[in-house]
């Protein structure tokens, strides 16, 4: 399903709209402060770099560290079904449910792939404090070095 599409579902007020599309699918605040803390210890990653698998585009990670193939994502928690925050939308829950399956699905996968291929997925939710989280990519970076 595609906007345009007579089945995607349509927001119930202006304000749920407005909402859904303020949600930024890059530079969101807790990539940017991870980004920074990793910054700050001397390591030197690719923002969104496209990783291609089997020569078409496969993903592109929050952080990713070329020579020791460690693709970072910070989830969040809402989109990718956080067993601790995540929710499930009452309206449209006929589109949201599969929609936030999907995503998860697709995580798995993606996880599995790059794993398969030699790289090292790190995954991290919002909610996780970015000091802990830049202390774990630091320490995954450097065994892999």
């Amino acid at each position: 399903m595609k906007p345009g599409d007579p089945n995607w579902p349509v927001a119930n007020s202006t304000a749920t709209s407005s909402v859904m599309r303020g949600n930024r699918s890059r530079d969101t605040t807790p990539e940017l402060a991870l980004r920074s803390l990793v910054h700050r210890r001397g390591l030197r990653f690719r923002t969104r770099y496209t990783i291609k698998l089997d020569g078409r585009r496969w993903t592109r990670p929050d952080l990713v560290f070329t020579r020791s193939r460690v693709a970072v994502y910070v989830d969040g928690c809402f989109w990718h079904a956080c067993p601790e925050h995540g929710t499930q939308p009452a309206s449209n829950a006929a589109y949201w449910s599969p929609k936030l399956a999907n995503n998860v699905a697709r995580d798995a996968d993606t996880n599995a792939q790059l794993s398969s291929r030699g790289w090292l997925v790190v995954r991290a939710w919002e909610h996780e404090d970015p000091a802990t989280v830049a202390e774990r990519v630091a320490r995954v970076v450097a065994e892999r070095c």
